[in-house]
């Protein structure tokens, strides 16, 4: 009986121990750091473009603003949006509205006119009779006769002018109709920004007039956009580039360079160059004035390069290596690299070229899993 007892109380305290030594090793080993693992990367052949990206609109090359010879009203429209025009084609009708100031100053000039062309006529005429009995010498009678012409031009010019300032034209101009707006190109009416009735102006020294239609040529487009002064500098005049619209998401339109600004100018806090392209538009595509677009610009280029993730490269001493798996690829437990240095080429921003180092057989460190 008693040696029983014994037993018992030695397997009470065995188990007593086993439980305080697995209490020690499970406190242990929580406290133990977790082994680092990470994603493991195999190097691939791919190609990779580095790309920079500008924006801006799609604009007809060639556009004008048409706009009235005179001062006016709006008497007839005979254009709309969207429609085709030669050059010639009357696109407005203006009814003129006399200036009162210059009528007034136009009156008098007629009126000074009249008087001096009389007093010259009467003139002419003395000289004539006394020329015609050889009183008088043929210089006289000459230049009496040119101040009397001049006197008649002048006489008439400032009637003409008179004409002008209430009919928009004379008759000494012949066809001329300054009432007419004609379009000065052919294309397709943009906008008509007036209505029947509305008061427009002139372009003169001090204003640039009412605009009555805007006309462009759709056929030829260009690309206008603004670049980082960051990337200007990899831009040479023929590059190409992949004009992306945002209104045609699924139509990819080819352009080549032909303009870079010379000087920069500041846009929100940074300096951006300008830049044109012409744009070679696909058969059966309609572009319309003013699309907005990105333009792709490929500025340099690796194909079938050996590249891996941007992730897996770090920079150590200034110089950059990726870290090659020498453990066991299966054991995920304690993973083993070695830090190899690398040459590295061009990056198109997540892909960045290895040049020299490693080989497509390798494994990389990639990012941390825990």
């Amino acid at each position: 009986m008693k040696s029983s007892k014994n037993i018992f109380k030695k397997a009470l305290w065995a188990s007593l121990l086993c439980f305080v030594a697995y209490t020690f090793y499970f406190l242990w080993s929580q406290s133990q750091p977790e082994p680092e693992v990470y994603e493991i990367i195999k190097p691939d052949k791919r190609t990779i473009q580095r790309i920079c990206v500008a924006t801006g609109d799609l604009e007809a090359r060639n556009q004008v603003e048409l706009k009235p010879q005179v001062n006016g009203i709006i008497t007839t429209i005979n254009v709309r949006p969207g429609q085709t025009v030669k050059v010639g084609d009357v696109v407005a009708i203006v009814k003129v509205i006399p200036d009162m100031n210059a009528l007034n100053k136009a009156q008098g000039d007629v009126n000074a006119s009249t008087v001096e062309y009389n007093e010259k006529e009467r003139e002419f005429n003395r000289i004539e009779a006394l020329f015609s009995k050889g009183v008088v010498s043929r210089e006289e009678y000459d230049q009496t006769k040119a101040r009397y012409d001049a006197a008649r031009e002048a006489l008439a010019t400032a009637k003409a002018q008179i004409e002008v300032i209430t009919k928009g034209a004379s008759a000494r101009s012949g066809n001329v109709n300054t009432t007419q707006i004609v379009s000065t190109m052919n294309g397709t009416v943009l906008s008509v920004p007036v209505k029947v009735g509305s008061a427009v102006s002139a372009t003169s020294m001090f204003s640039q007039g009412t605009t009555v239609a805007k006309v462009a040529d759709m056929h030829d487009i260009i690309f206008n956009g603004n670049i980082d002064e960051t990337e200007v500098a990899n831009l040479r005049m023929g590059m190409g580039m992949t004009l992306i619209s945002s209104s045609m998401q699924n139509i990819k339109i080819a352009a080549t360079l032909e303009y870079i600004a010379p000087e920069g100018v500041i846009k929100d806090g940074t300096k951006m160059f300008e830049i044109h392209a012409s744009a070679n538009i696909p058969a059966g595509v309609q572009v319309l004035n003013g699309y907005s677009v990105n333009a792709e610009i490929e500025i340099d280029r690796a194909d079938g390069v050996i590249s891996v993730n941007e992730a897996c490269v770090e920079m150590t001493d200034g110089k950059a290596c990726v870290y090659v798996l020498t453990s066991s690829a299966d054991n995920t437990k304690k993973q083993e690299f070695k830090c190899v240095p690398v040459t590295l080429g061009i990056s198109d921003g997540v892909y960045v070229e290895i040049k020299k180092g490693i080989d497509s057989s390798m494994l990389l460190r990639g990012i941390q899993k825990n």
